[in-house]
């Protein structure tokens, strides 16, 4: 046995549920790595401060593959848990969904950077610490990757649909070294950046409300969990009933 604080990587921690996850990890005494665009922000409710913070622009590559060496630097040689939560779905000059005819090319690549290719650079590049502490890796989809969704964009769609393939690959890829990969796949999750008409949609689901971040963030830290020691592959719904 040992004492040693386990240690969780998070990408997207700004807002929602990157910030109820940080907070679960935070409150069951894991140290925890954040991950965003933007500096440390000071008023940041959690320990850890600006050292255990990371500036780092998803969407470029050769940023995601240096910010590799200096998050290596700041680990034990381990790495217990990997959660790629950064995700962004633009939206037309209205607000409205951006569809596979309206969304240009580099709004394409732009989205695949942050939503897909950023998964596969940070777990490649920090395998030998995920192997070394038997880790796992947490991809969070999206309902939008299973059906046409009112909101979300064709762009955003996809990302999480490939996403969702990467799970199962990965899976395959990293079991032999212990290392178990899986997926959370959220729906209607009340954040600060709901779009219009999201209320009414949550009407018509089965439990009739909307999804809390800290809800999320609870199934996100089974995944990370010794609880969820044989779950490898697979992908949690976590949407109440919307995609009965």
């Amino acid at each position: 046995m040992t004492d040693r604080q386990k240690t969780l990587l998070l990408t997207g921690a700004s807002r929602g549920i990157g910030h109820a996850t940080v907070r679960r990890f935070n409150r069951e005494g894991w140290r925890v790595i954040t991950c965003s665009r933007q500096p440390f922000p000071e008023e940041c409710p959690w320990g850890g401060g600006a050292e255990n913070h990371v500036q780092i622009d998803l969407a470029n590559p050769s940023d995601v593959i240096e910010k590799v060496a200096l998050i290596r630097g700041k680990l034990d040689g381990k790495l217990d848990a990997l959660v790629n939560n950064a995700g962004i779905s633009p939206k037309g000059e209205d607000g409205g969904r951006l569809n596979t005819i309206d969304t240009d090319l580099k709004t394409w690549g732009h989205v695949f950077h942050v939503n897909f290719f950023s998964s596969v650079v940070l777990a490649r590049g920090l395998k030998e610490e995920l192997a070394a502490a038997q880790g796992a890796v947490v991809n969070v989809t999206s309902i939008a990757g299973n059906e046409v969704h009112p909101f979300a964009g064709a762009a955003y769609a996809t990302s999480k649909a490939a996403l969702k393939a990467l799970t199962r690959e990965m899976a395959h890829d990293f079991g032999p070294m212990g290392v178990r990969v899986n997926a959370i796949a959220p729906g209607e999750i009340e954040t600060a950046i709901l779009s219009p008409g999201t209320e009414e949609l949550a009407q018509k689901l089965p439990l009739r409300r909307l999804g809390q971040p800290e809800e999320v963030a609870a199934t996100i830290f089974f995944l990370c969990s010794p609880e969820s020691s044989y779950i490898s592959g697979t992908e949690i719904e976590i949407n109440g009933g919307q995609h009965v």
